[in-house]
């Protein structure tokens, strides 16, 4: 089986890892845009052009399905890319987990981008699956440049800073950003100090989207399969290995126990 992941960035690897962990005989395409992230601060138009490029580029490969790894494309891109690929190709879109962290009763914050906090999407989710729940929104700029570029002093600054504004007593914390995921052990750390050593409990989208993706291809996860799956990874469209900066976290090191095919 062949199932393609696409992003600006980096920020596909925990959703592929997870699939690689639970499919280590899947072929894995990932398809990212570094000449055009971050998608982000595009107008939703020129964001949706970029994702089709990107995910265009995944198809080419023959994929049977395509997760995007993004929260924000998911937002914005989804509806164009489902009727561009599907029915041929499934697409399965990226949403925090907000509903599991609510289902849990505690109190919840939600990381995630400057334009994800507040915004009209997120405010639906948490009004869909969170009401009566006690959430807080928290924004964090700048981290996810600071993942994409593995800069461990932007990281550690922009990882303090949004601890910060996260309320000592919360008890689950949404990573609303895929890059996120990356850092959890950082952020983790971060709020330990913030929460005196409170248990804490974490909740990112990889394994939910890795699953999805599988039961949409009617096949069931086998993490003993053998290890035979392939990488190919492209950016904006150019057969490539994976960037330096993706081998600085334990998902890209997971991807690559052996070279990289290109083509």
């Amino acid at each position: 089986m062949k199932i393609a992941l696409m992003d600006s960035g980096i920020g596909l690897l925990p959703a592929a890892a997870a699939v690689r962990r639970l499919r280590p005989d899947a072929d894995l395409v990932l398809s990212s845009d570094p000449d055009g992230m971050p998608w982000g601060p595009r107008t939703p138009e020129d964001l949706t052009e970029r994702a089709l490029q990107v995910a265009r580029a995944a198809a080419a490969h023959a994929p049977e399905a395509l997760i995007v790894g993004c929260n924000t494309a998911t937002v914005h891109a989804l509806p164009a890319l489902r009727a561009a690929l599907e029915p041929g190709i499934p697409v399965i879109g990226t949403v925090p987990a907000i509903k599991p962290a609510a289902a849990r009763g505690g109190k919840v914050a939600i990381w995630a981008t400057p334009a994800t906090t507040g915004s009209p999407y997120q405010r639906a989710l948490i009004r869909d699956f969170a009401e009566g729940v006690d959430v807080t929104e928290v924004p964090c700029p700048g981290l996810a440049d600071a993942v994409q570029w593995a800069d461990e002093e932007a990281i550690a600054r922009t990882v303090a800073a949004a601890a910060a504004l996260t309320p000592d007593d919360v008890t689950d914390v949404v990573l609303g950003c895929t890059h996120y995921e990356l850092v959890e052990d950082a952020v983790r750390d971060a709020l330990r100090l913030r929460t005196g050593g409170a248990p804490l409990t974490f909740h990112g989208s990889a394994d939910a989207v890795a699953t999805q993706a599988l039961r949409r291809l009617g096949i069931e996860a086998d993490p003993e399969a053998p290890a035979t799956g392939s990488l190919t990874v492209l950016l904006s469209s150019r057969p490539s290995a994976l960037p330096s900066e993706a081998l600085t976290y334990t998902e890209g090191r997971f991807l690559t126990p052996q070279p990289a095919r290109t083509a």
